[in-house]
């Protein structure tokens, strides 16, 4: 493994000395590992996942950052092997919010919930903590202030788009009728 000051010089990425595993993705599809000096698969990629490592994938070449579209690839990966967690209806679903008004909306709420799920596991996987009914009844109540702070959101955000397309429509009237309500010319 090279030395940091050794690395650095080469111009390598260190993770800003937080621990950050930086993996290079070269054009042969290939990744390497520069903490290991090594290259490594999509499945060592995984095990990081899976062991809570802290990495980022840099593309070897503009040295732009692409962790998403590895982890794409490993779910796709999960997804077309074994068996699947999204069924095909729900990954239209997905596809449908892209480009829509509540993508933001959307991607919020899935990983508010896949936390509020990952949280409830580690609850339940805690020797010390029992799962009662109670603690199930505090997830479900936890979801109420999750789904109002999101429709929220979109209230607002669907108000917004509204007034922006009265404020279009009028512009556009005023410009066709000049004696329309609400134009300058009446």
């Amino acid at each position: 493994m090279p030395s940091k000051s050794r690395a650095s010089a080469a111009g390598e990425p260190q993770g800003k000395g937080t621990g950050l595993r930086v993996l290079k993705k070269y054009p042969n599809r290939r990744l390497y590992d520069t903490h290991a000096s090594s290259y490594i698969t999509l499945a060592d990629v995984k095990r990081m996942v899976l062991d809570a490592t802290p990495f980022e994938v840099r593309d070897a070449k503009t040295g732009e950052e692409i962790t998403r579209s590895i982890l794409l690839q490993i779910i796709l990966e999960e997804e077309t092997g074994g068996v699947p967690m999204f069924s095909t209806q729900t990954l239209a679903q997905i596809i449908r919010f892209y480009g829509h008004a509540m993508q933001g909306v959307m991607g919020s709420m899935l990983e508010k919930n896949m936390q509020t799920f990952v949280d409830l596991q580690s609850r339940i996987a805690d020797p010390s903590k029992t799962f009662t009914p109670e603690t199930w009844a505090q997830f479900i109540s936890g979801q109420a202030p999750v789904m109002q702070s999101l429709m929220g959101a979109y209230v607002d955000q669907s108000k917004t788009l509204f007034e922006q397309m009265q404020e279009q429509m009028l512009k556009q009237s005023s410009a066709i009728f000049p004696g329309f309500p609400g134009s300058k010319g009446g």
